[in-house]
């Protein structure tokens, strides 16, 4: 059975904070972002967009300098925008500030206390903690050997008390897809009443043409329960500026607005993300950039003798396990900032054409350094 991780232990549920807090709560560690970097180095732990805002975009934000007033509490101009581009009406499309202040949102919606929240792991950081800070009981299933989601597995550990699965394709951190029919055949098989989140935050970077579409899902009757979150902050470019959006059903995105702060996505956001709309074409050559740098790294990577998952996203994953630590360090010794998960792997952020090679080159020195028989080796 998948672990439930509601409860902690006595010893965890102690705190020197001068007021009672949540025990749960108390036992989170805060969100950990990815490691700056220096003048000098390459910061590839965030999985940012390399390439330097369009210039239409800067005159865009420079135009919207007013303030000292407050922004649309909807924006509402951004709404009736990708409401016409996909198709939906305008109250089935919500803005947030980032698609993850989104699934908090949903979260807060969905999932009580006693309630169950259904992600695969590893997968992106945040899932357990927004399942947590909402009263909720994460539930990790564990990804195949291939670092794919156990999509099966995950229908299988649905219960009168799950209230909402996530499903991220391309998978942060690891890179793979969802397949279109592997996900049509996991909503045959999970109560429409629950909740799936279809987190596409890398989805502009997919090449694979089996993957799952989220509007190709929506657009089937029998899926009102599916909610599709996108973001700005990745091929488009404005991850500063902390802009994403959801499409699905009005009602369950209304219960989303319930949950949000007011006024949190700035009228200098809203700006620069139709702005960046307006330049499409323009900015989605650059993804196009990014995504066959990105399967050079791979490429390399095998060669050099990584066993490297099949990567979808702008970013690759080397699996070293208990080494990762030290592999991280590595790399940071070279000027290269990149992001280690303790114990499972370390994720690169495809980043300027210039990193390339040092990242190949530093990648093919330290595989060496693994243990005969480490899952990290090995051609994939």
């Amino acid at each position: 059975m998948p672990p439930r991780l509601g409860r902690v232990t006595d010893a965890t549920e102690r705190s020197d904070a001068p007021v009672r807090i949540r025990p749960e709560i108390a036992a989170l560690p805060p969100y950990k972002q990815g490691k700056q970097a220096g003048a000098d180095a390459f910061k590839l732990s965030s999985n940012e967009n390399p390439f330097d805002p369009l210039p239409s975009v800067v005159e865009a934000l420079q135009r919207t300098v007013e303030i000292n007033r407050y922004p649309d509490a909807t924006a509402s101009r951004l709404r009736h925008r990708l409401a016409a581009r996909f198709g939906v009406t305008p109250e089935g499309v919500h803005i947030g500030s980032g698609s993850v202040a989104i699934l908090a949102q949903l979260m807060l919606a969905a999932a009580g206390p006693g309630d169950e929240v259904i992600y695969a792991w590893r997968s992106f950081e945040a899932y357990p903690g927004l399942a947590l800070i909402a009263g909720g009981t994460p539930v990790q299933v564990p990804l195949t050997q291939d670092a794919r989601h156990d999509l099966p597995a995950m229908a299988a550990a649905v219960t009168d008390r799950t209230r909402a699965i996530i499903v991220c394709s391309p998978n942060n951190p690891t890179g793979p897809i969802v397949t279109q029919v592997e996900f049509d055949e996991f909503l045959a098989a999970v109560p429409r009443d629950v909740l799936v989140i279809l987190d596409e935050a890398y989805v502009e970077f997919v090449t694979d043409p089996s993957a799952v579409d989220g509007m190709r899902v929506l657009a089937v009757s029998g899926h009102e329960n599916v909610v599709v979150l996108r973001t700005f902050s990745k091929a488009f470019g404005l991850a500063g500026l902390r802009v994403g959006y959801a499409i699905g059903h009005p009602r369950i995105l209304d219960a989303a607005r319930s949950t949000s702060i007011p006024l949190s996505v700035t009228a200098q956001a809203e700006e620069a993300a139709l702005a960046s709309l307006a330049a499409e074409s323009e900015l989605l050559e650059r993804v196009r950039v990014i995504a066959a740098r990105r399967d050079r790294l791979v490429a390399g990577l095998r060669e050099s003798g990584w066993r490297v998952p099949d990567a979808q996203g702008n970013f690759v994953w080397l699996p070293a396990g208990a080494e990762t630590l030290p592999i991280a360090a590595a790399f940071e010794e070279e000027g290269l900032i990149v992001r280690p998960f303790a114990g499972d792997g370390v994720r690169i952020s495809v980043g300027e054409e210039e990193s390339v090679e040092k990242v190949l080159r530093i990648a093919a020195s330290v595989v060496q350094t693994l243990p005969e028989g480490h899952a990290g080796r090995g051609l994939a």
